[in-house]
């Protein structure tokens, strides 16, 4: 992951922030103790940091457990910053127009760490497609919309943690393995993964460039392996790169 240093007299700010990022899909909520140990913090100061949190809504208590969760505040400023995010607005109707093409499940991913956050998505007209949701997170390492910025940011090898997680059997964890990918990446300009990520799930992505071509995010087709044949994904290949390449502002 980057290692940025912290700037100068925001300790205070930064630990409530990193006490915010603790809350994921598969711990909604944590008792004072498991904030405490998960951010090293002793218990008085994470108390305190949780208490100023909850006077502005940023986080909320389970009425029974008394467990801490995200609360109203985080809501409205996720909506906010959602709906106010310029490369969102501008890829809404390209993503309507890719996934009534393709009939697959279209997205729009920017990077978050180690991860590949879902910004926005318009899902498959099939019974049996992919969906996630706006706002899951993936590895960066399991997903086409990760491999890709890895393969095309200068600094995305940076956000690759010490050891890369096994999702499936297919999921690549050895570095050296992942930097011959990139390889292939780059060479033919977008990145696929089968089964890595989930097994039976298939996606194909392009990098998505700002207006002095820096990376910004990727976009993705995903869906069943049975429909995503080796054929298919190099065509959506394709299809996504143009599209992506639209997407990228002319000054």
């Amino acid at each position: 992951m980057r290692d940025q240093a912290p700037p100068q007299g925001a300790q205070a700010a930064l630990r409530a922030i990193r006490l915010l990022k603790l809350f994921t899909a598969e711990a909604p909520e944590l008792q004072l103790a498991e904030i405490s140990s998960l951010s090293s913090l002793n218990k008085t100061t994470t108390h305190r940091l949780l208490q100023a949190l909850l006077s502005e809504e940023l986080l909320d208590r389970n009425p029974g457990s008394g467990a801490y969760r995200l609360g109203p505040g985080m809501m409205a400023l996720g909506v906010q910053a959602l709906s106010s995010n310029d490369l969102r607005l501008r890829a809404r109707p390209l993503l309507k127009r890719l996934a009534e093409d393709t009939g697959e499940t279209a997205t729009l991913e920017v990077p978050i760490d180690d991860t590949m956050l879902i910004l926005d998505e318009v899902t498959s007209k099939h019974f049996l497609g992919a969906s996630g949701n706006v706002g899951t997170r993936w590895p960066i390492h399991a997903t086409s919309t990760g491999k890709v910025l890895i393969a095309f940011d200068q600094t995305g090898p940076d956000r690759l943690g010490p050891e890369l997680s096994c999702l499936t059997s297919k999921t690549i964890t050895q570095f050296d393995e992942l930097e011959k990918e990139l390889g292939v990446i780059r060479h033919r300009g977008f990145a696929e993964v089968v089964d890595e990520l989930e097994e039976g799930l298939s996606g194909v992505a392009a990098v998505v460039r700002g207006g002095t071509g820096e990376v910004l995010g990727a976009l993705s087709i995903c869906g069943p392996s049975q429909r995503l044949s080796e054929s298919r994904r190099a065509q959506l290949g394709v299809i996504l790169c143009t599209a992506a390449s639209r997407l990228q502002p002319r000054y």
